[in-house]
């Protein structure tokens, strides 16, 4: 592997801003100096005048090829993560679908058989436990044991992944027990479905109406019982994909206190709400995914919370599914349209446009992207930093260039972008993972069976 020098950038890490140059050896950053007070060489020299030099982004939510509704997400893991590294992620964690009557070990062994020599950038798992037994109880150790340290359990889907609160318990318990994060999804499902009935009895079929029964108030409800469930168990909990501003209130209380409760968000909240929802015709089905997109006034409070660091993370969901065809699905009845948006390539670029308006600083940015991801899930330093002995992942940023999102652009495997015609300043010019050129100023060099599986450590911030 050629041995790399990226000179003239400023290099930026959740710490500090340095003008730097950067050396990469064997796939690993060996060392920073102040520009020019090194006599290094290389084989292979950037300059990044003008540019940040960036670590590699860790999206730790994905869904690639995950099935739902009678489909799956369009991305498989070879298109899903080519678009990830044209986006400056060079890490994904995705999640692993135990598959009810089966086993943990079975769902785990299914998504490395999807992953396997396909993967452009590298990649863990998580897994969703969605049938909660003594037997699948046992599992757990094990598979910490193999560096899968987080479980997914659902208060949403009744029949799908849903798990009760005695189940959720147990779960937890048992986590706890092994030194692993509980993640969950709250949204109060049984009563979303009482919502979904009714509203399909009155006629209620069209995208906007997901949004609508899908109140804030029951994902509120959900996250404060997940949090006083996690309370009893004596465990960590993570709370994916928070929308609403009363679901952030329930997590910032819980920090109050000085609880181990830690929360993400994803762009689509940040960016989109249930204006696109309500778009004419069927054109909302593109927004619906779960929770849902709400009204703009809860943005202000979402951004609030990244600031305050009662919001820790921002991750996508990337989750797919093609306008033809898949969302289609749910023509003249909402609740059968596919749950999930399009956004692994874009989140770098959103975050940044965010530092542009003046609502996060740059080492926020990469806070929230890169570092505190890594740090929740057992990667770090390894990934989401720049620091002698990390994987040289490293992205040059250009943070005045301006480009406009378009699915007539974008390299996802979808047929429409849920930011179509969005302007945004800044761009990624050149990735490397592990020391190997992904992206060069419009090129891709990268290749299926460079990305490698992570086993991951426990939490870092227990």
């Amino acid at each position: 592997m050629a041995r790399t020098l990226i000179t003239g950038g400023l290099v930026i890490t959740s710490a500090e801003e340095t003008p730097a140059d950067v050396l990469v050896e064997d796939g690993k950053v060996v060392a920073l100096a102040r520009h020019g007070s090194q006599n290094w060489t290389a084989e292979r020299v950037f300059d990044a005048s003008g540019r940040y030099v960036v670590p590699g982004g860790v999206d730790a939510h994905t869904h690639m090829e995950m099935p739902f509704g009678g489909t799956r997400a369009s991305d498989t893991f070879a298109t899903g993560t080519r678009a990830a590294a044209w986006g400056g992620t060079t890490t994904i964690v995705d999640f692993a679908v135990q598959t009810r009557g089966s086993s943990l070990r079975a769902g785990l062994d299914d998504w490395h058989a999807k992953a396997d020599g396909n993967c452009a950038v590298d990649y863990a798992f998580h897994l969703i436990v969605s049938d909660v037994s003594e037997p699948v109880l046992r599992e757990m150790p094990g598979l910490v044991g193999e560096g899968v340290t987080s479980f997914k359990l659902f208060m949403a889907y009744p029949g799908v992944f849903y798990s009760d609160d005695g189940r959720i318990l147990r779960a937890m318990q048992r986590a706890a027990d092994v030194g692993a994060l509980t993640m969950v999804h709250a949204e109060n499902g049984p009563a979303i479905d009482v919502l979904v009935e009714q509203a399909l009895a009155r006629g209620e079929t069209d995208p906007r109406h997901h949004g609508e029964v899908r109140r804030a108030l029951l994902e509120a409800e959900a996250t404060h019982r997940a949090i006083q469930l996690a309370r009893v168990a004596g465990a960590p909990l993570y709370v994916v994909h928070v929308s609403a501003r009363e679901a952030l209130a329930e997590l910032a209380a819980a920090r109050d206190l000085g609880l181990p409760v830690f929360g993400e968000t994803c762009p689509q909240y940040l960016f989109l709400s249930t204006d696109n929802l309500a778009e004419p015709g069927f054109e909302g089905a593109k927004y619906v995914c779960s929770t849902p997109l709400r009204p703009a006034e809860h943005q202000a409070a979402l951004w609030r919370g990244l600031r305050t660091d009662d919001l820790q993370v921002v991750s996508t969901d990337h989750c797919p599914f093609c306008f033809k065809g898949q969302k289609e699905l749910g023509l003249g009845d909402f609740s059968k349209i596919p749950n999930g948006l399009p956004g692994v390539e874009h989140r770098m670029d959103l975050l940044h446009q965010a530092v542009v308006e003046g609502r996060i600083s740059r080492r926020r940015w990469i806070e929230l992207a890169c570092t505190a991801p890594a740090r929740m899930f057992g990667l770090h330093p390894r990934k989401g930093t720049i620091a002698p002995g990390s994987d040289a992942d490293l992205v040059i940023y250009d943070p005045h260039a301006v480009q406009t999102l378009s699915a007539a652009t974008h390299h996802m495997n979808v047929d429409y972008s849920a930011y179509e015609g969005r302007t945004v300043t800044g761009r990624v010019e050149t990735v490397l993972s592990r020391g190997e050129l992904l992206l060069d100023r419009g090129d891709y060099l990268g290749r299926p069976g460079h990305g490698a599986f992570l086993p991951r450590s426990a939490c870092q911030y227990l």
